[in-house]
């Protein structure tokens, strides 16, 4: 792989403080983007390390660009703040990574209400949210990427436990993908949706202490997927929802180290 190929694009990148977001997001700059670092952590004090003005700050030892907007997508007014502020600071918007989520894993009769309530809005609302906000200014300069993090969960039992809410609010995810991806089409915005399997992310791992992980994911492998994808023509990439053994073959046939 070559490197800047995504020279003058700009990305937003939700979840982006640590996990598959921080990966993501040192990527997506590697690679040559401007990167908003985006998600509600910018400091340490919480059970997770990783905060977005860090990850700022390492984005540009590295050579990259990026800005830090502290964001809750599950606020819609705090959503089209970062969006405008992205627009007035970078100038236009390329690429939207739909990484941002939670979760509280429980099984159905444990799970309530409110458990779905706050997991459904943080992670299959909020992509419809980030989605709808960065979709005028894409249509206007006919150009765009979305991509969304989906999961595995939203097409098998996942193991260890995901629970329910997750696991539809991710399906919802795919099936929002390839809806919006027809739409968008004729105005050359790409939509994908990626599926990680079980990732050495903070908060998968705070949650599973005890689990064996030594067949999991690095969140680095999907770093190198979104920065693949974000590089492709959106006029005939488009509407597909991956697993990490659906593109990787395309990767190595493109030339891309895996």
């Amino acid at each position: 792989m070559g490197n800047k190929k995504l020279d003058g694009k700009v990305a937003i990148v939700t979840g982006a403080s640590r996990g598959i977001g921080k990966a993501i997001a040192l990527a997506l700059a590697d690679a040559g983007a401007s990167v908003t670092v985006a998600a509600r952590t910018v400091e340490e004090g919480g059970p997770l390390k990783g905060n977005i003005i860090e990850l700022t700050d390492e984005i540009k030892r590295r050579g990259g660009q990026a800005i830090p907007i502290q964001t809750n997508v599950a606020d819609e007014i705090g959503i089209e703040s970062m969006v405008q502020r992205t627009l007035d600071e970078m100038g236009h918007i390329d690429i939207l990574v739909n990484n941002a989520g939670t979760n509280i894993p429980r099984y159905f009769k444990d799970a309530t209400l409110k458990h779905w309530d706050i997991i459904t809005k943080v992670v299959l609302r909020s992509v419809v949210a980030c989605s709808k906000a960065v979709v005028p200014s894409m249509m206007a300069q006919k150009y765009g990427h979305i991509i969304n993090i989906s999961s595995l969960a939203a097409i098998t039992i996942n193991n260890p436990l995901t629970g329910l809410a997750y696991d539809v609010s991710k399906a919802g995810i795919n099936r929002f993908t390839w809806g919006l991806a027809g739409e968008l089409k004729e105005y050359n915005i790409a939509v994908n949706a990626l599926m990680p399997g079980n990732t050495t992310s903070e908060g998968w791992v705070m949650l599973n202490p005890d689990v064996n992980k030594s067949d999991w994911q690095m969140p680095e492998l999907w770093g190198k997927i979104v920065t693949f994808v974000a590089t492709r023509d959106p006029a005939t990439f488009t509407g597909r929802i991956l697993a990490a053994d659906d593109i990787q073959p395309e990767m190595a046939d493109a030339g891309w180290d895996i």
